[in-house]
Parts: C-alpha cells; structure tokens; sequence
C-alpha cells in the first residue's frame, strides 16, 4: 500500500485550440490556504483565465475560502461533484485513505488531465491508473449503473478515468469513432471524437427515462435557437433496464487534423462569478450582466434571456451556477458556452436554483421586465414577443415526447406542469 503524501504543488497547463499546451502558472498550498501564481510567459501571450475574480499580473494570489472548498473559481471548475467525487472517494479508500483526510489540491491531482475544459495539472496522482486500451461500452455503463444504484463496491479503472464531470448523474467522458460506439477509449485517438455519455438508473427522477427526456428538451431548445450541444442516443443493453443512453458531444474539445486534439477553456457560472451551486446564490439579472460583460455583446445576453424563459417554461428547475458556463478561445474571447444540463427536474418546493430578478418561482411581470431590460432590449415589446416563441416552441412537447419514444404517463405528468407554467405567464403578458 503506498504511503499518502498530501500534494503540496501543482503546475497549470492550458491545451490550445492547436493542441499545444502551455504553462498557465503554479498553484502550492500550506496552513493558511492555496495560492496561484501566473507565469511571466502567459501573461505576455494570453488572457485572463478569470477576469472577475484573478488579478492578470504576478501576484501571488490566495484564494476565497469559499465557496469552492478553499480554491480559486478558475480551478475549482475541474472539480468533480456527486458522481465524480464518488468515483475518487472509492478509489483513494481502496488505497486507505480517507476521503476527509484529501485537500482540494489532491483532488485536483487525481483529475491531471481528464478535466473538461483546457486546464490540467501536473503531477496528477499516483493513485489513478491512466489507460489507453479500449472497453466494451455497454460493459462501463452497466458498471456505472451498479455503482450508482449500490450494487457493488469496485470501480474500473477506465471508470474513475472518465468520472471527472460534475452532476449527480452516473457518466464517463469517452471516445468513439461516428457512429460505433460498441467500443470506446479513455484517451483520444485520430479516429475518435469526444462525448460525455449520461448513463440512467432506476434511481433516477425519470428513472431509465431520463435520457430520453432531455433529448426532448434539447430538441427544443434547438428549435428555439439556443444553441444546445450536439447529441445522439445511443442503444442501451436490455438488462439495463433503458431504452437509450444520451451521448453529448463535447463542446469544449476541438479535434485537428495534426491528430492532437485542441480545447477551448471552459468556465462555470459558479467559478467565475463565485456563486455556490449548492445554494441558491444566482440570479439571473446578474447572469446576464456577467455574460453583457465578459462577452462584450448585448447579442449574447439576449441568449440568456431566452435561455431563462425557456427554463422557466419546461420547469427545469435545476438551473443552478454549475449550469451555466462560457468558453474562452485563445486569443481570450468569450461567448456563452452552449446550452447544457436542461430537462424536467421539478423542485419539491417549485423553485429555481437561479432567481429570476429575486423571485424563486412564478415571477411577476416586472421582474421579467427587469430581465429584459438587464439583456439590452429596447422594448418590452420585444422581449414579450420573444416570450411568446419560448411558450410556442415549448408547446410541441408532447409531440416530441411521443416520437422519442416517453412513456405516456411520464409524458402528461411533464406536459401537465408545462402547460400550467406556460399559462400562467400568458396571464403576465397579455
């Protein structure tokens, strides 16, 4: 058994849209906290990985003690949450040790280079064993599906390899070649592209259905102009008890030609604006300021407005700081990363994770007059008018649902608090 030695540094590299990779800066930790320090090379080349929150100079910068377990936002993004931290608490127990015993920075250490995103860190962790060799894809999803539903103790390898993405869901970041995913890889070949695959449970709100179901949303949300990720649903083993498995095509990933696979830095809501997704911390009026801000175009925080409507409509509830990010390309511009994470996930209390200008559910027409105002419309008139497309697209729901193949009864269920949200702002507007 190998002997713990706490990480005390890291170094931060950042993978170009080329697929070179750069040294961002360094971070180090000791009693009173963790400490980032850019390097003299980045700052003459690049752009601030944080604008709001990391000064763009030479300081040696210590970070907030939270929200984010006592690491800078920029960083934190790499942590996993919920399923990832399950994987990695298993693994460092089959090493013994203690998962109270782990810092942030060991934990940063175990995601090395398997972060979503163009951050990585170096060294990364002894404890993880990183491999090149292919798995049978239905054989990893059934794992996942075990250890989320408590079936069983043991994670492969290729497993915790992939489990670094946040959400409570069981997942893998994997490659596979166009359409045969019957095998797939922990690491990226010439051949391959890249996908987050959301595995389902009966566990699970929807159950087996879950999948499914945010197809249809992210349908919806294509046909409303919102720029979802790229997708497919893939065939699930019977014996898992689900149709289909969703696959989203990651948007931070840029595959070249060289056959070194490029990335975009992706940054969170949560990290940036320090805004704790375990609380409800976010608003959207601020969320849209940020994005008017960071990516210098009224166009953009339009985008969010309708974004928000259209989480308000579907009852996506689940609309919390970690859900909402930005992608940042090598020269340092920003635009809103695409829209990810939508489906019905109704909250016990029907409020959302982000408030809409103060109001956790059913907000009032002024503050949706305020959200428009915060997005840069010039008339009411307009933003009603968008509203009004929002409640329109969402409308084709139960069609959808049919084609994709939902169950009836999880069908109403959905459509039913649709149709009532959908009323109720008619009622607003008119």
């Amino acid at each position: 058994m190998m002997t713990f030695k706490p990480v005390q540094k890291l170094e931060v590299y950042r993978t170009l849209t080329s697929g070179d990779k750069v040294h961002v800066g360094s971070l180090a930790q000791n009693r009173q906290g963790v400490y980032f320090q850019y390097t003299g090379n980045y700052l003459k080349h690049f752009a601030n990985l944080s604008p709001f929150n990391l000064n763009f100079d030479a300081s040696v910068q210590a970070a907030p003690k939270v929200p984010h377990w006592g690491m800078h936002g920029a960083f934190a993004d790499a942590l996993p949450d919920g399923w990832g931290l399950l994987l990695q608490d298993r693994i460092f127990r089959a090493h013994g040790i203690l998962p109270t015993n782990l810092t942030t920075m060991d934990r940063l250490a175990f995601v090395g280079e398997s972060a979503l995103g163009a951050l990585s860190f170096a060294p990364s962790s002894e404890y993880i064993e990183r491999l090149e060799r292919d798995i049978a894809f239905d054989d990893l999803g059934l794992h996942a599906q075990a250890i989320f539903d408590g079936q069983t103790e043991e994670v492969l390898n290729e497993l915790a390899a992939m489990g670094s993405s946040g959400g409570a869901r069981p997942k893998a970041q994997v490659y596979f070649a166009g359409e045969d995913y019957s095998r797939c890889w922990t690491q990226p070949n010439d051949a391959t592209d890249a996908w987050l695959v959301k595995f389902t449970s009966a566990n699970l709100p929807l159950g087996h259905e879950e999948g499914i179901c945010e197809a249809v949303y992210l349908t919806l949300a294509e046909r409303a102009g919102l720029n979802p990720p790229e997708w497919q649903l893939l065939s699930a083993p019977e014996r898992s008890g689900a149709k289909k498995w969703l696959a989203l095509k990651r948007f931070d990933y840029i595959k070249n030609s060289s056959g070194k696979p490029g990335r975009l830095h992706l940054h969170s809501a949560c990290g940036l604006l320090d805004a704790d997704f375990r609380a409800p911390s976010l608003d959207y009026i601020d969320l849209i300021k940020a994005t008017r801000v960071l990516c210098k175009s009224p166009a953009a925080g339009q985008l969010q407005f309708k974004r928000a409507m259209f989480n308000l409509l579907v009852c996506n509830h689940d609309d919390h700081s970690k859900n909402w990010a930005f992608l940042q390309d090598d020269q340092g511009a920003w635009q809103p990363a695409p829209f990810y994470d939508i489906t019905f996930s109704p909250n016990p209390f029907g409020e959302h994770a982000t408030a809409y200008a103060g109001f956790g559910k059913r907000p009032s027409l002024k503050a949706l007059q305020q959200l428009a105002e915060s997005a840069g419309y010039s008339r009411w008139s307009i933003a009603r008018d968008v509203i009004f497309e929002m409640i329109e697209v969402v409308s084709e729901f139960q069609h959808l649902a049919a084609s994709h193949g939902v169950s009836k009864q999880t069908t109403q269920l959905i459509a039913q608090q649709i149709e009532a949200v959908c009323n109720d702002v008619r009622k607003l507007l008119v």
